[in-house]
């Protein structure tokens, strides 16, 4: 009896090594984690307020988000990629969002948007043309609102219109709000090439940024995420040819809505980040400042309140690498992802103005990064789906399951 319940305990104990918990990273996610925070507080860092004020990316930080392979997470290693998962990718933009969250949007939209819209849909032609330079050396740019469609985006005004013959396509039209335009070597762009389709005209395009008649404008002056270029950009007769479509002509709208969850998923994984760089900032003040003879850290009163912002952060951490495997298993998890993306823009709120109160005046300037974070974690409830959106989308799941 004795000998039986051990092998059974035994052979329990090999299964569940291969169910470990959704914080327990595998020796690579591991690793690319500890690579991209040794970068972001080595090679980063020191940037980060002369970027902020700047309003700019340094291009030397660009280049070594491609150096270390953070640009090229999923991409197969035969088309010049790191050959990582998901979560690796994610993990990534958790620990950019540390110390710059300017930086982590940068590769966020660049690997859960287009380099996976290139993996999934793109053809041979276009993988082999765009996917090297996608790891390499070419930033990406994510053209989908405009200035009367944004939560609505397939109202898109944009149109493609189609050649007689069939061999190109002519944009025109303006897209706002375009993250990373200024670095960006090409755009994925939605246009209509059918609107009296509505929105099963929307056709996705990759259109080189050098091309004819594409005008990037003056960034917008933003609350925060400063050091990312957030710019309009005009399309002016841009002639683009029909091998350049991405998967096939008015799925453009099915591929967007696709691509987006993901997106969700690495928006609250740059959120995440941000909690975290708030601790990062304020823990280290909250141990070596004394009043009264006492480390504030020590006060019953401010345990219970890091206490509190810790279990949350914890909790959309949980929630959000769930998602991601789910994600990785083929598990539906749309309704995940809103979930997270909700929850964690929540908590990156919280978890910033809680950390300048805790600092006090030092936290209201900028000599530390508190302020910093405050005003980048703002967008984190409205960019890749309002907070709305997200819980009309949970709503709708959540009716499904019951009826």
């Amino acid at each position: 009896s004795f000998s039986t319940s051990v092998l059974h305990d035994n052979a329990h104990h090999e299964e569940m090594k291969h169910r470990m918990p959704v914080t327990k990273f595998t020796e690579d996610e591991e690793m690319v984690r500890d690579a991209a925070r040794l970068w972001a507080n080595q090679e980063l860092k020191p940037w980060v307020r002369e970027m902020d004020n700047e309003c700019k990316t340094r291009p030397e930080v660009v280049q070594g988000l491609f150096d270390h392979g953070f640009m090229g997470m999923e991409i197969p290693e035969e088309y010049g990629g790191s050959g990582m998962n998901f979560t690796s990718a994610c993990l990534v933009v958790e620990e950019l969002s540390r110390v710059d969250p300017s930086v982590s949007i940068l590769v966020d939209i660049h690997n859960t948007l287009t380099n996976n819209a290139v993996r999934f849909w793109g053809s041979e032609q276009l993988k082999e043309k765009w996917l090297p330079r996608l790891a390499t050396d070419c930033v990406s740019s994510f053209a989908l609102s405009e200035a009367g469609s944004g939560t609505d985006a397939f109202a898109m005004k944009m149109t493609a219109t189609p050649s007689e013959d069939g061999s190109h396509y002519t944009l025109n039209g303006e897209k706002l709000w375009i993250s990373n335009s200024k670095e960006a070597g090409v755009f994925l762009v939605f246009a209509n090439a059918n609107p009296s389709l509505k929105h099963r005209g929307i056709t996705a395009f990759m259109v080189d940024a050098n091309t004819e008649g594409i005008h990037v404008g003056n960034p917008e002056k933003k609350l925060g995420l400063r050091a990312s270029s957030t710019c309009p950009v005009v399309f002016d007769n841009v002639k683009v040819d029909a091998v350049d479509v991405l998967g096939e002509v008015g799925l453009g709208y099915k591929y967007c809505i696709n691509i987006l969850n993901e997106g969700r998923i690495g928006i609250a994984s740059q959120q995440i980040g941000i909690a975290k760089g708030c601790f990062d900032v304020a823990m280290p003040y909250l141990n070596d400042r004394m009043q009264f003879g006492t480390k504030l850290a020590d006060f019953q009163g401010m345990e219970h309140q890091y206490a509190q912002i810790a279990t949350e952060i914890h909790a959309a951490e949980v929630m959000t690498y769930n998602a991601c495997r789910m994600k990785e298993c083929g598990i539906p998890f749309v309704k995940e992802a809103s979930m997270v993306k909700l929850y964690a823009s929540q908590v990156a709120e919280k978890a910033a103005s809680k950390s300048i109160e805790w600092l006090g005046g030092v936290g209201f300037t900028q000599e530390l990064l508190a302020e910093k974070f405050f005003r980048d974690c703002k967008v984190g409830s409205i960019y890749e789906g309002t907070s709305n959106i997200q819980l009309q989308t949970i709503a709708k799941r959540i009716k499904e399951d019951y009826r």
